[in-house]
């Protein structure tokens, strides 16, 4: 069953996609590209009570880049707890380091581009189909 995020969420999620780090930029111009083969990225998306970084649906992927502040215990454990989370939907995570994604951001794509397992089975967008109907979509 869906489930709509909290209007908390949802201001948490536009405040997060305002205030992106250069890192998120970089990450999230590169992961746009991807869009030609067919995925379609969101960034900074809420889901259920947590706000993800990256996420494909379709394709259930989550992409987390995380900063020098989840090597502390408490961010390690909430970490985990989401990522099992994630894991109950049917959701993958792959995690990023911030210095990994400056240092290697092809490695990076390589890597998500493995995970999403090649070109994704998608109907054509609605513009680009044929109306069914006698009115022909009007």
């Amino acid at each position: 069953m869906f489930k709509r995020a909290t209007p908390e969420k949802i201001a948490q999620a536009r405040a997060l996609r305002r205030d992106a780090t250069d890192v998120e930029k970089s990450l999230w111009w590169r992961l746009r590209e991807l869009n030609r083969q067919g995925f379609h990225f969101r960034r900074q998306s809420p889901f259920r009570s947590y706000v993800l970084d990256f996420v494909e649906h379709n394709a259930h992927l989550v992409v987390e880049l995380d900063g020098g502040q989840h090597n502390e215990p408490n961010h390690r454990l909430h970490d985990e707890r989401r990522d099992e989370f994630l894991q109950s939907q049917g959701y993958r995570t792959l995690r990023f380091r911030n210095l990994e994604v400056l240092d290697n951001i092809d490695g990076v794509l390589e890597r998500i581009t493995e995970e999403l397992g090649g070109v994704p089975e998608r109907p054509p967008p609605a513009r680009l189909r044929r109306a069914t109907s006698p009115q022909r979509g009007r």
